[in-house]
């Protein structure tokens, strides 16, 4: 009995019963009381010629008033009983109609829980039901899109450590054959995998600690053309080897920031190195900054554009996802591990900034990241993690 649909049919049955027999005592009462009155004229009139010793008798109603009345009563009760039945059917067919999306929402549920995320039910109108099947529906469909992600990124995790592994391995195994001789190109190919292994394991614990605010923070206030000229003087080198010229619109007099030197060089270096290798030899990268107001808020833009490939429409989207990269076959002369845009967008968050991209096939794309002025105290990392 505790279902709602038993609840919402007793609530509408009662007050329908109770209306009827509310109906029906009244209009009894007010028949029976009319119609005596009314047989009380007719005598009375009937009798006006008699004598008046006759003037005395009680009124009575005869057979046929009775029978009338009587007909009468027990046409309000089978009319009553009509009501009764068809408020029952009312209420009971409102009660399903409000029930059965749930119970379909309930059993959805169930199979989600059960790991089933690819759950859909129907929207069956735009009332306070069909809203919370609109929610359930979007709700489902981010879960069965973070199932495939935690799926892809697992697998992806396994790809990327298992070939830095498997070179070391299958080179230490020679060496200790004596198929392979050491020397020293050997081992600096060696020292070079467990490198990048070792930077791959780095980033995975960054990424992590940054999406649940654990990542400690070394606030100071920095100049944000100063970080932008370290990253570029770091990766020089890389533009130059694959003929790419980096140009700088710096915004001279741009307001400092709060933040921490290390991180925000991390974004720099991660998008322009980005734009490096999807930059053919002979292109550009042009980095700029400025300041905007925006939302009522001081912010400082750092732009990073390139005249490259450009990136799919489908891709824009998931281009901040953990591992995703537009080229599916994961070649390492056409990109990297896919971290460093979801680190840019972690560690610009954790800043209270935010990191935003647009591209045109052909054409190439523009990373543009927002940090705040001088909204973030330094009091505020006291705890020095986010």
């Amino acid at each position: 009995m505790n279902s709602i649909i038993y609840r919402i049919t007793g609530l509408m049955f009662l007050a329908v019963a109770m209306t009827v027999f509310s109906l029906i005592y009244l209009a009894n009462m007010q028949m029976t009381g009319l119609f005596q009155e009314y047989v009380t004229v007719q005598q009375v009139e009937m009798h006006r010629h008699m004598s008046a010793g006759s003037e005395g008798q009680s009124v009575m109603m005869g057979n046929l008033e009775q029978n009338f009345l009587t007909s009468v009563h027990q046409s309000l009760i089978w009319v009553g009983v009509a009501l009764l039945v068809a408020g029952l059917g009312a209420s009971y067919v409102l009660a399903l109609s409000i029930t059965t999306p749930l119970r379909k929402l309930s059993a959805a549920a169930l199979e989600i829980e059960r790991g089933n995320f690819a759950q859909k039910v129907p929207v069956p109108s735009t009332d306070e039901v069909g809203r919370l099947a609109v929610v359930f529906n979007s709700m489902a469909e981010t879960l069965d899109n973070n199932s495939k992600l935690r799926q892809q990124f697992q697998a992806n995790i396994a790809h990327e450590l298992r070939t830095p592994l498997a070179v070391i391995q299958g080179h230490l195994e020679g060496m200790i054959d004596g198929i392979i001789e050491p020397n020293r190109k050997q081992l600096t190919s060696l020292h070079e995998e467990a490198i990048r292994l070792s930077r791959l394991i780095k980033d995975l614990k960054d990424l992590s600690l940054a999406e649940v605010r654990q990542l400690s923070l070394e606030v100071t206030e920095l100049s944000v053309n100063q970080t932008v000229e370290q990253a570029v003087y770091m990766l020089k080198p890389l533009a130059d080897d694959k003929g790419v010229t980096i140009e700088r619109n710096l915004l001279p007099g741009l307001p400092p920031i709060m933040a921490d030197a290390d991180r925000i060089c991390q974004i720099f270096y991660n998008l322009i190195t980005n734009a490096i290798r999807y930059t053919a030899a002979g292109g550009q990268v042009t980095i700029a900054t400025a300041q905007i107001r925006l939302e009522e808020q001081n912010w400082v833009r750092v732009t990073v554009a390139d005249n490259g490939q450009g990136i799919d429409s489908t891709d824009l989207p998931h281009l901040f996802d953990h591992f995703y990269r537009g080229d599916k076959s994961r070649d390492r002369k056409s990109g990297g591990t896919g971290l460093g845009l979801a680190i840019v967008k972690q560690l610009a968050e954790i800043h209270g900034g935010k990191v935003q991209a647009e591209s045109t096939v052909g054409r190439g794309s523009v990373f543009s990241v927002l940090l705040p002025v001088q909204t973030l105290r330094k009091d505020n990392y006291k705890a020095a993690t986010f």
